[in-house]
């Protein structure tokens, strides 16, 4: 069993929409592995981050890829830290990756001032710019095809997206 396709990108790319139309359109289940640390949790991402830390927040995170790609066989939305996990980059390797890619200035107009998103705290544009620079690389490592989504709805790079895995 494993996932029809593994979306992975920095925050604002579209992650979860994109996942929720591909679901729909291929009518399969969805899972987003933010979600899953939060219910097994039962506390937001922030509030693990605030009382536990980072490093604490991504164990679960790599636990939770690790059980979904064993497990789930539908449409998965990995958070944008995921791919950090050396394990996790090993784990990927032979599934459907698709980088969902969004520019700097499309990524600030999407996340807005960041509230509920830890990583942000601070200057929003800054901290942004500085996940993509660190990010794009690994996030292109791992995927098997990458989709723009600047100045593009959802609707269309979910289009895109099917049309590359038919």
């Amino acid at each position: 069993m494993a996932p029809r396709v593994v979306l992975v990108g920095p925050m604002g790319a579209g992650k979860t929409t994109v996942a929720g139309l591909l679901g729909e359109a291929w009518d399969l289940p969805v899972r987003d592995t933010d979600a899953d640390v939060e219910a097994a949790e039962g506390r937001t991402i922030s509030d693990i981050f605030v009382d536990d830390g980072e490093a604490h927040f991504r164990t679960l995170e790599a636990k939770a890829v690790a059980d979904a790609l064993a497990s789930h066989d539908g449409v998965l939305a990995l958070g944008g830290g995921a791919v950090l996990d050396p394990a996790t980059r090993a784990l990927l390797e032979g599934h459907e990756v698709v980088f969902l890619r969004v520019g700097l200035s499309e990524a600030v107009k999407r996340v807005g001032l960041g509230a509920g998103r830890p990583l942000l705290l601070g200057g929003v544009r800054a901290r942004i710019k500085a996940l993509l620079d660190e990010r794009t690389p690994v996030y292109e490592s791992v995927a098997a095809h990458v989709v723009e989504t600047d100045a593009r709805s959802p609707e269309d790079v979910a289009a895109e997206v099917r049309e590359r895995l038919s």
